[in-house]
């Protein structure tokens, strides 16, 4: 039986390279973010939180506002509630590590994370391996900025793609943006 509670989601329009955003919000707070228009990432949250997924801008009111002020430079920070319970663990404690000590416009390397979230402390290749790993496992990227983690000799991956890691790097100031990066 479901849940009556039920997760709420809109899709925010973004700038290329990302064109859009999904964002799943829980009755605890924003839960889920997905590059692009994918309802379906809506229902896989809710189907893992033990509920269903409306369609819903009023529901999702703060965290499509605040996204959407990112998104056009107008806010550094997000302080909205986050549901931390599609995330577990090691994962966990990276991604609330990351999310309360990498700053807007301030970067750091998988292996700067794993030493600063104390869970890989003196396994060198392997730490940075294992926080590239929950990187790619963020379920709330640009608001838990996975984004702002490189690796030791450059960039590294990133879920929404290389160019959208370099465009959201561009809007904090940390790289020069491309001639043809389109900040707005």
């Amino acid at each position: 039986m479901m849940a009556s509670v039920t997760v709420h989601w809109c899709v925010v329009p973004a700038p290329r390279p990302m064109g859009a955003l999904t964002l799943v919000v829980s009755d605890a707070g924003l839960c889920r973010v997905a590059f692009g228009n994918h309802p379906e990432a809506a229902a896989a949250a809710a189907v893992r939180l033990g509920t269903e997924a409306v369609e819903d801008p009023t529901g999702t009111e703060p965290a499509r506002t605040q996204v959407a002020e990112y998104l056009a430079g107008e806010r550094t920070a997000f302080d909205l509630p986050l549901d931390w319970r599609l995330t577990s663990g090691t994962q966990r404690t990276v991604l609330q590590t990351l999310f309360a000590h990498v700053r807007y416009g301030a970067t750091t390397t998988y292996a700067e994370l794993a030493d600063l979230s104390g869970v890989y402390v003196g396994h060198g290749y392997t730490a940075a391996r294992g926080v590239g790993s929950i990187m790619g496992s963020n379920p709330l990227p640009v608001v838990v900025p996975c984004h702002r983690v490189t690796a030791a000799d450059g960039l590294g991956g990133f879920g929404g793609g290389r160019p959208t890691k370099e465009w959201l790097l561009a809007l904090e100031g940390v790289l020069t943006p491309a001639f043809d990066l389109d900040l707005g």
